[in-house]
């Protein structure tokens, strides 16, 4: 068995995860309002909680909104940011006294539709989170890719194509300090924006999709147009990397006409002349990171 920590910024979740799929037991408590310390203790509390099911110990997986830094191992582009410059990886190992594994969010997200859920039966996945950010994660024969600099499958930085710059109004400055990213256009607040230069209403996301479900046309356009921006944006990657199936994860991918709309919108923009990889719902949702997070530790 493994053990899986989704450590949130209001929860942290933590399950034990047998070697077939099956969640053996999940525990969940608050995150610590922005108290480092308490955080790394109460992650330290699940695990400990966790481990006397499974009769023998547990290789633990941590899953974060953030990333370690190359060098350092200290946390970096974290949404708690009391992780922010922390070294949480040695502390939390420091406290249990064996090795854990950290990584991102997308990547656990990616990790758990490729093991066990939508991707399960597919060689190479490409997992899309679509929701405050646009993040991405890349798992090859159930096996996560990062690359040496530990950003495989960050697509959300890369510039928008000039045909999705066609779609919108003005430059737009991502939060990396750079012009136009895909994250701009394709997270929730990029498609509140387009929405709002299109119509002059300023919407959440989950409003214009819930409207536009309801046959309200402005903001049924509007998700037309977002599906029209995801579908050139995912060519390039399929262009790259040509996964054999795309999941789509966060609030946005909640989104059901996306599944229908997408796929048609990408031809003429992926190299071939019959596209083969699939787009998908995920299975997990919200439990994707606990679960993506133990498969972190290969079944032995």
């Amino acid at each position: 068995m493994r053990i899986g920590i989704d450590l949130g910024g209001t929860k942290i979740e933590g399950i034990l995860l047998a070697d077939d799929g099956v969640v053996v037991e999940k525990l969940r408590v608050d995150t610590p309002a922005e108290n480092y310390e308490a955080t790394v203790a109460a992650v330290c509390r699940v695990v400990g909680s966790l481990q006397p099911s499974a009769g023998e110990a547990c290789k633990v997986g941590i899953g974060t909104p953030g990333a370690l830094t190359m060098n350092t191992e200290v946390m970096k582009n974290c949404n708690s940011i009391c992780l922010n410059g922390k070294p949480l990886k040695k502390d939390i190992e420091d406290q249990l006294n064996y090795e854990v594994i950290i990584e991102n969010d997308a990547n656990c997200f990616a990790l758990s539709e490729a093991c066990y859920g939508a991707g399960k039966n597919m060689a190479t996945v490409f997992g899309v989170i679509l929701g405050t950010g646009t993040g991405g994660g890349l798992v090859i024969n159930k096996k996560l890719h990062t690359g040496p600099n530990r950003i495989a499958g960050e697509w959300g930085h890369n510039s928008i194509p000039d045909s999705v710059r066609k779609l919108i109004d003005s430059d737009r400055q991502c939060y990396c300090e750079r012009d136009n990213c895909i994250e701009t256009v394709l997270s929730g607040r990029g498609l509140k924006q387009s929405h709002l230069e299109r119509t002059g209403n300023s919407l959440e996301a989950i409003e214009i999709a819930a409207l536009a479900g309801s046959g309200d046309e402005p903001s049924r356009t509007s998700i037309d147009v977002y599906s029209q921006q995801l579908a050139r944006c995912l060519s390039t990657a399929i262009n790259i990397f040509d996964p054999e199936m795309i999941v789509l994860g966060g609030g946005l991918s909640n989104i059901q006409s996306l599944y229908e709309t997408v796929p048609k919108y990408m031809e003429g923009f992926v190299f071939t002349d019959v596209i083969l990889t699939k787009l998908s719902a995920p299975t997990f949702g919200d439990a994707s990171g606990a679960l993506g997070a133990a498969c972190l530790w290969p079944i032995d």
